[in-house]
């Protein structure tokens, strides 16, 4: 089955001879998918969708969606034609316009009585009904962002493109809005590349993700998949943050400074591996165990469901999270226990 859209190694470089702002890309979607391009700013994951909205054009390289090209060394097909609907970050609502014009803009070719009739499913959609003759400046944030959802929602666009979407809303209103948001996009089986650089979001929001760095993508995988088994040091670190550990490994696990540690798989001779703070745990009892390393507590970061510590074991630095209630404070002494494995990143080989 060929997927809906697919991008076949683009390249653009906004100078001669300039470093690529998007260096032999390719990803597909498949219908109904909601995909996130994240990795941190410049990294190229808005040009991307600027590429696929056609704002932009690539040097080389192609865009495919469904049997149609939408651009290639020889073709492209102008942003209006594409089928492709925009959320940009600051929603872009024309403020002279009520919230039933916003959404009956892109509708022209439509008479007015379906034009409205379209609008006012969209509004009900994102639970927007009695709002219709309001002017954007008088709605919330969230309703502001709902609105331009449905916008772009209306003319049925093949693929829906939504740029940092939710970076305007306050955390709180963030996390509803999005989980709302999902839901109207998969009852509507949307097809989705959402562009963000925050990785919570990226992981509740998305079906699967893509991590970019200069350019590339790096690797593209269930939030799951890629946040278990990360390929190299900078997926691992970027996405959830980890602590790097070089180590010989053997027998499914690895030698490190901090001791032995079980291995996800099989590996043999010099790695880095990946151990993820919550793979270690911080024992505040005084009394000494066999093998289970002293450390000392540098730092203590609350998050609320938990708490990140930074602690010292011999001469590494070490990232652990726990449970808020943990009497432990900077200065403190502790024991350091393994409770998860580490996985081995395609760094090793380096």
């Amino acid at each position: 089955m060929k997927p809906l859209l697919s991008m076949e190694q683009i390249t653009l470089q906004y100078t001669q001879g300039g470093t690529a702002a998007v260096d032999g890309l390719s990803l597909t979607l498949e219908q109904g998918e909601i995909l996130a391009l994240l990795g941190p700013s410049g990294c190229g994951k808005t040009t991307t969708l600027r590429l696929v909205a056609g704002f932009e054009q690539p040097q080389a390289g192609r865009i495919i969606l469904e049997d149609r090209v939408l651009c290639s060394p020889d073709t492209f097909v102008a942003p209006s034609q594409r089928r492709v609907g925009m959320v940009f970050q600051d929603y872009a609502l024309f403020p002279h316009l009520s919230v039933l014009d916003n959404v009956t803009f892109g509708l022209a070719s439509l008479p007015r009585s379906e034009q409205v009739t379209r609008a006012r499913e969209m509004l009900a959609l994102f639970s927007l009904s009695g709002l219709e003759m309001r002017m954007p400046h008088s709605l919330s944030g969230g309703q502001q962002q709902r609105v331009a959802l449905a916008r772009a929602l209306a003319p049925r666009p093949r693929v829906l493109l939504l740029d940092e979407a939710f970076s305007s809303l306050d955390a709180a209103l963030r996390v509803s809005t999005r989980a709302e948001v999902r839901r109207v996009l998969k009852s509507l089986e949307t097809t989705v590349l959402l562009v963000t650089h925050d990785q919570e979001e990226a992981m509740a929001f998305a079906d699967r993700l893509a991590v970019m760095k200069a350019g590339r993508v790096e690797q593209v995988g269930t939030p799951e998949s890629v946040y278990a088994a990360p390929r190299n040091s900078f997926v691992a670190s970027f996405l959830g943050g980890t602590n790097l550990l070089p180590g010989t490994a053997s027998d499914g696990t690895v030698r490190t400074a901090m001791g032995d540690i079980p291995l996800v798989g099989q590996a043999l001779g010099p790695v880095l591996v990946s151990l993820r703070p919550e793979a270690l745990r911080l024992v505040s009892g005084t009394e000494p165990r066999t093998g289970v390393p002293d450390v000392q507590v540098l730092a203590r970061e609350f998050q609320g469901h938990g708490a990140e510590f930074t602690v010292k074991c011999g001469e590494l630095e070490l990232k652990v999270r726990g449970v808020p209630e943990l009497p432990l404070r900077p200065g403190d002494k502790a024991q350091l226990e393994v409770v998860g494995k580490a996985v081995v990143l395609e760094d090793s080989s380096r």
